[in-house]
């Protein structure tokens, strides 16, 4: 019985990732295909004569389609993100989980209340906002207003409540204050945490879409989201370019992943252990 329940088990994990790996294999053998042979009907899977021709009107894009330019830009704009996340959600999350002081359950309160504010409501005043500071048509634009991630603030407040006061105590022992305890205690045994929050906030940054339509206006300012989706309309039949822009689009992303999914399930599972 035990058995079988294994097989099964083991069954259903390779069924789902099945489903989860055949589109991104799509997408990377369409990319290789002529344009006659990705709407070929019936489909064929692989390629039945591999070609790079996709990646070349890719990358030889004119001035409208500088694809190279967005990918740069995309990934400024998300590392510039995630970075300025971590360090102000790290040192907010520190102060509601470590600190007294009044009103701390309120704003604690409030912080968390802001997660269920419908995004699109947020759009207007944040782009009269930039529009003040004068950061539209720039990457400012799509770095500091994510900066303040009401969920990167309950995440590593959740972490930080399950690691052990005693470290702290020690630290007080031998002098340390609490800039100190933060940056040499907290944040060392944080990485988990950290590093979760780090590639949640960069691919949330880097798929977003709706933000730059409405922020950026030249060509050359583009991110990849927005930039894919003037590709698709130069080349609204050319599916293989269409699957090489979203190809390059996906690189970061898998590498990230790979990278960090270590940390990633370490991160998420330790947030959890106290409220």
């Amino acid at each position: 019985m035990g058995r079988f329940r294994g097989i099964a088990w083991y069954s259903l994990l390779g069924l789902l990732s099945l489903v989860f790996i055949a589109p991104i294999v799509w997408m990377l053998t369409t990319s290789f295909k002529s344009a006659d042979e990705a709407t070929r009907v019936p489909p064929t899977i692989l390629p039945a004569d591999p070609t790079s021709s996709a990646y070349d009107t890719l990358f030889t894009g004119d001035s409208q389609t500088p694809v190279l330019r967005w990918f740069l830009n995309s990934l400024v704009a998300a590392t510039g993100q995630a970075l300025l996340v971590l360090i102000v959600a790290s040192m907010a999350a520190y102060a509601l989980a470590r600190m007294e002081f009044r009103g701390k359950k309120i704003v604690f309160a409030l912080i968390i209340a802001t997660l269920f504010v419908p995004i699109f409501t947020l759009i207007i005043p944040n782009f009269l906002i930039i529009d003040r500071l004068g950061w539209l048509d720039s990457l400012w634009a799509l770095i500091v207003p994510g900066a303040a991630s009401a969920f990167g603030v309950f995440f590593l407040r959740q972490f930080f409540l399950g690691l052990p006061r005693e470290l702290e105590e020690a630290a007080l022992l031998e002098g340390a204050n609490s800039w100190q305890i933060f940056t040499k205690v907290i944040l060392p045994l944080s990485k988990p945490a950290l590093a979760t929050l780090a590639v949640i906030s960069f691919l949330t940054n880097w798929n977003d879409f709706i933000w730059p339509v409405y922020t950026l206006f030249s060509p050359d300012n583009f991110t990849l989201p927005p930039g894919l989706g003037t590709l698709q309309g130069a080349y609204n039949i050319n599916y293989p370019v269409i699957m090489a822009g979203a190809a390059l689009a996906s690189i970061p992303a898998l590498i990230l992943f790979m990278v960090s999914q270590r940390y990633i399930i370490e991160g998420v599972s330790r947030s959890g252990l106290k409220g």
